[in-house]
């Protein structure tokens, strides 16, 4: 079904329309608005996304589980990486706010094509780096389980060790090809999650893009 934009478009160029004509700043301005409300959302997204996942951290059981880096010895790193993970986090959200205000200040179609250009590109770095950073837990924590020692290993999983005295390596094996698995499937969920979402927004901003360079010509 033809969107509304598609529709007075249509009747902006057709000479014989019954409805009355457009001009190119009244489609521009509808371009415009649209625009604006996409990276709305992508900064509302954004601060979503950042907030949910931090109130599972408020219930106890949560809190306990960090206990399990510290076992394997990962606490530090793991700290390390947190706090770079939140300052790019931090960094990325302060880019969706200045596109979003950059574009509703624009009265330029221009402009407003180079700036939906950097929006795209600062959504993929994001997601890439996102998706980077879940990756690269799973694995450190796979590598994590395979250079601990048996005591720390059993003591981390909670695993009895009377029943795998003679096991402790094959166990370890498992767990890491287990880890492995789970991170690629999750990255790969997690991927297909941010591309229903974010690849939703972008896809519209790209066709406002062409939209304005229909305009343009």
């Amino acid at each position: 079904m033809m969107d509304e934009l598609e529709l007075l478009k249509k009747d902006w160029k057709s000479k014989e329309s019954e409805h009355p004509k457009l001009s190119y700043d009244e489609l521009y301005g509808m371009i415009w608005k649209r625009s604006s409300s996409i990276v709305k959302w992508i900064f509302i997204i954004s601060i979503i996304e950042f907030v949910l996942p931090h109130l599972v951290y408020l219930l106890p059981s949560a809190r306990e589980g960090m206990q399990f880096y510290e076992d394997l010895g990962l606490k530090n790193l793991m700290w390390g990486i947190t706090i770079v993970q939140y300052l790019v986090v931090f960094y990325f959200i302060y880019q969706f706010y200045q596109r979003y205000r950059e574009i509703s200040a624009l009265d330029n179609a221009k402009e407003l094509m180079h700036k939906i250009i950097r929006t795209r590109k600062t959504v993929k770095n994001y997601i890439i780096f996102a998706l980077s950073m879940f990756l690269i837990t799973f694995l450190l924590i796979a590598i994590g389980i395979a250079l601990s020692e048996g005591d720390t290993f059993i003591h981390a999983l909670n695993l009895e060790e009377k029943a795998m005295e003679d096991s402790i390596d094959n166990i370890k094996f498992v767990v890491v090809g287990v880890l492995i698995a789970m991170g690629i499937l999750c990255t790969a969920f997690l991927g297909l999650i941010y591309f229903l979402i974010y690849g939703l927004l972008l896809r519209k901003l790209g066709k406002n893009y062409r939209e304005l360079k229909r305009l343009e010509i």
